[in-house]
């Protein structure tokens, strides 16, 4: 599902009061007042996002897509579901997703939990034929009833209950301490001067209107409210052609709105060196290249060799701490198979 780069001279060191414009990712994620974060929910939510049990061949999990032991995406253009089917859009990155003001690349799911339920019934990814069908897998299992009544207490392996553990989990998988986080703390050690450099050209000439806020894709909003931007927003044919920039019109796809065409859920730039493929449809392979279309069709900007290499090493100073994580056991079957 591309990974949306607003792009981005010479001053070799950034004074730390210019620095204090830009914003530091926290340590935890905000959680929802009706899902709270607790242990067991987390401990739950890992086992269902391992899990390929769900899927109606029992081979895709949420991290066949969405590894967490790499970058939170699958390193393709188009991630493989069920019997080798390939999705429409590139795979977004997982990491952070906790900060983004809506889910998916179009937006149509308005949190973590609400996103969650979303592959497991999509005949590309997951495949199965509705929720109830899912869940009775989940059932299916009698260790998940242990876990879920340490999550949630007595009666409580609900459908809801599954998404709010998966949402509880995805809220841990936060990575900060980049050295950017260290540089804006006053640190000016953390960073490069190269990469000072990039940050200085990329707040001057514009990215930031976007790629705002501590996770770089902007603001948070209320009730839901996602942040989208057109792409591209400056036509150019070549360009346009060469990457399929176009092809796909985006929200429009979900709202039919014509101001919707071509319309993006700004994603972060967080470890945006890590998730090669870019943009929604994964058709630029590096991340130089996407500097470059990006100041060209965001900005109408054509880059030096040099300012592409310097905003390119500041994005490389966005890849943070990641946290250890322990694959879990997940619970066994009863001497039956759950898959049909």
């Amino acid at each position: 599902m591309i990974k949306l780069i607003f792009a981005l001279s010479t001053a070799l060191i950034m004074p730390i009061s210019y620095a204090a414009d830009w914003q530091a990712l926290p340590d935890t994620a905000p959680a929802p007042a009706d899902n709270p974060t607790t242990k067991a929910k987390v401990e739950l939510g890992k086992m269902l996002f391992m899990d390929p049990r769900f899927s109606s061949t029992g081979t895709v999990a949420c991290n066949s897509c969405h590894n967490i032991m790499e970058g939170g995406d699958d390193d393709r253009q188009f991630s493989m579901g069920i019997h080798g089917k390939l999705g429409a859009r590139n795979a977004p990155t997982v990491w952070n997703a906790a900060f983004a003001s809506t889910q998916f690349w179009d937006g149509r799911a308005a949190s973590l939990e609400e996103q969650a339920k979303g592959p497991m019934t999509n005949p590309v990814e997951m495949g199965m034929a509705n929720m109830d069908e899912a869940f009775a897998r989940v059932k299916a299992i009698p260790g998940y009833a242990v876990e879920f009544r340490k999550a949630y207490g007595k009666d409580a392996m609900t459908i809801d209950n599954a998404m709010k553990a998966v949402a509880a989990f995805e809220r841990t998988l936060i990575t900060p301490n980049s050295p950017f986080d260290q540089y804006v703390k006053g640190d000016k050690k953390a960073m490069n001067a190269t990469q000072v450099r990039g940050m200085k050209k990329f707040a001057e000439l514009g990215c930031k209107s976007c790629h705002s806020g501590a996770a770089f894709n902007g603001p948070s909003l209320p009730d839901g409210q996602g942040f989208f931007a057109k792409f591209p927003t400056y036509s150019d044919s070549k360009l346009e052609s060469q990457y399929e920039l176009i092809k796909d019109k985006g929200r429009y796809d979900l709202s039919k709105l014509d101001s919707d065409k071509n319309m993006w859920r700004v994603p972060t730039l967080r470890n945006i060196s890590l998730t090669a493929p870019y943009f929604h449809n994964g058709t630029v392979k590096t991340l130089p290249e996407a500097v470059r279309v990006m100041a060209k069709t965001q900005l109408n900007k054509d880059l030096s060799s040099r300012e592409t290499a310097d905003v390119v090493a500041f994005l490389e100073s966005l890849t943070g701490e990641f946290p250890e994580i322990i694959m879990p056991r997940l619970p066994g079957k009863s001497g039956e198979t759950t898959i049909n």
